[in-house]
């Protein structure tokens, strides 16, 4: 697997709780108004399953993983304040730990993930860090529905893992409730134009093989929602990166078992839980054939 990039992509959101009055409830989930959207798109229960496989296979090192997170992390270095107390939702949460480096003046880091399998890895990767003086709690928690009080938070920091919720613009509403005055929200997404050669592949292997498409891969943010929803969200300083990962593997499958060692495949409601060896072997020949490069290898895209 090679990788071709530069710079990360994040969301920033600043909560100014001048402009923005803060209900008093004790928690970010308590009230009417913070409650998980009806309409749901995935399946979260199985989206833990899928995190609980991955903290099994996950490499310590990936460079995508690595890469998103450092450049996320460079933020805040453009930041003149410290946030001495942050926390951070699961995604690519032992990258960002691992390579933290002093970075944003952080005393106190929370780390939270919906898998306990997850969870643990996270605590023995600690552990192996034997130049580890920050202070660090474990929380297994749903970004959905966030155990945390209001005001009482720095920094919140997300690294490829909101995209998975139901309802983002509600899980921003409870990150920004979780945030001090002048708090920081950061966090980077995959958005709508991650892995459009396996969608083209796939759509065009299905038509073929069985006549018609079933949802196989997960619908993401476009670029021109992303300030809209830190706006909705009552951020009050938004900014929206937009980068583009260019990542090579060997083969179509090297692919899909990258993704699952990431716990990025399909967590769709809706889903078919059947894939067809015949599909699956035609959606590989038609994603070769169509963008294999001369050396072989495949290109798979990541919008972050």
């Amino acid at each position: 697997m090679a990788l071709a990039l530069r710079q990360a992509a994040s969301l920033r959101g600043w909560a100014r709780r001048g402009r923005h009055p803060i209900p008093a409830a004790p928690f970010c989930t308590d009230g009417d108004g913070f409650q998980s959207s009806r309409f749901k798109i995935f399946d979260r229960d199985f989206k833990r399953k899928q995190r609980d496989r991955a903290a099994w296979l996950m490499n310590s090192n990936d460079e995508f993983l690595d890469s998103v997170a450092d450049n996320l992390l460079d933020r805040l270095q453009d930041c003149r304040k410290t946030f001495p107390t942050a926390l951070c939702l699961g995604g690519a949460s032992e990258a960002v730990r691992r390579l933290l480096h002093g970075r944003g003046g952080i005393e106190k880091l929370a780390m939270m993930d919906m898998s306990f399998d997850m969870v643990n890895m996270l605590k023995a990767s600690d552990r192996k860090d034997s130049d580890n003086t920050l202070e660090t709690f474990y929380v297994v928690g749903d970004e959905e529905f966030l155990p945390v009080k209001e005001n009482s938070l720095d920094l919140v920091i997300s690294c490829l893992g909101l995209h998975w919720t139901n309802d983002l613009p509600g899980a921003m509403i409870q990150c920004r409730l979780a945030l001090k005055p002048d708090g920081l929200f950061l966090a980077a997404i995959l958005g709508g134009e991650t892995l459009k050669e396996l969608r083209m592949a796939c759509t065009i292997a299905q038509m073929e093989r069985e006549g018609g498409i079933s949802p196989r891969m997960s619908p993401l943010a476009q670029v021109r929602d992303a300030g809209n929803l830190l706006i909705r969200a009552g951020f009050t300083l938004p900014g929206v990166d937009v980068d583009q990962y260019t990542v090579r593997y060997n083969s179509a499958l090297e692919l899909i078992e990258h993704l699952r060692k990431m716990g990025e495949t399909n967590a769709l409601l809706q889903r078919n839980n059947i894939l067809k060896r015949e599909t699956a072997l035609a959606t590989a020949a038609v994603y070769e054939s169509m963008f294999a490069a001369e050396d072989g290898t495949i290109p798979a895209t990541f919008q972050v």
